[in-house]
């Protein structure tokens, strides 16, 4: 694998309390799984390569008003969220988890729908960056990350999905999805993706 760092992009896609802390209102559903694949530790050091090498770290999350007058229920998933009241902006549960904390530098993206391009300035952000490679990772591998990874594909962005970055519900959710994106963009590990920006940065 080969990567530029300066146009490169690692993007952390909801790795809220709410989504992935066992407390959390999606706990129920995806706090085991990405415990078990230690997603946060993977993409920690995912973050950690790209700002050692110069590529932007960068995050998604979803949040909507206190109100939710900003929530648009067309999904099941989006019915949980208007049914438990979580993600509220402001919450602590609507924040990044203390353990992948963003640093100064790093870019917070903040939406209302389930792909991390949908109505938010990522898109926007990222191309006046020169940025055209994309290195997806987060939870849920069949919801958000997948979403985010369709559409950094269809605006035209290299997109490669960090595997064992990623998790869902349940193995075979996870698995089924992996499937699918083989063929919308590159499937990598985390270990090489690390590498690879190193390795790139020690050639400049």
């Amino acid at each position: 694998m080969e990567l530029i760092p300066a146009r490169t992009a690692v993007i952390a896609v909801h790795m809220q309390h709410d989504v992935v802390s066992a407390d959390g209102a999606f706990g129920g559903l995806f706090a085991a799984q990405a415990a078990e694949r230690d997603v946060a530790g993977r993409i920690g050091r995912l973050l950690d390569a790209a700002r050692r090498t110069g590529a932007a770290a960068v995050y998604t999350r979803v949040a909507w008003h206190p109100d939710y007058r900003d929530l648009v229920v067309n999904s099941p998933l989006l019915e949980i969220v208007a049914q438990s009241r979580c993600l509220a902006q402001g919450s602590a549960k609507a924040e990044i988890i203390d353990q992948l904390k963003p640093e100064d530098g790093d870019i917070v993206v903040t939406h209302q729908r389930v792909g991390g391009f949908s109505a938010s300035q990522l898109d926007v952000i990222l191309r006046s960056r020169g940025i055209d490679t994309v290195l997806v990772a987060g939870v849920a591998t069949n919801a958000s990350v997948e979403s985010t990874a369709r559409q950094a594909s269809d605006l035209g962005y290299r997109t490669i999905l960090v595997e064992d970055a990623c998790s869902a519900a349940d193995p075979e959710a996870h698995n089924a999805s992996i499937s699918s994106l083989e063929l919308l963009g590159e499937i990598a590990a985390s270990a090489d993706v690390v590498a690879a920006l190193e390795t790139a940065a020690a050639r400049a």
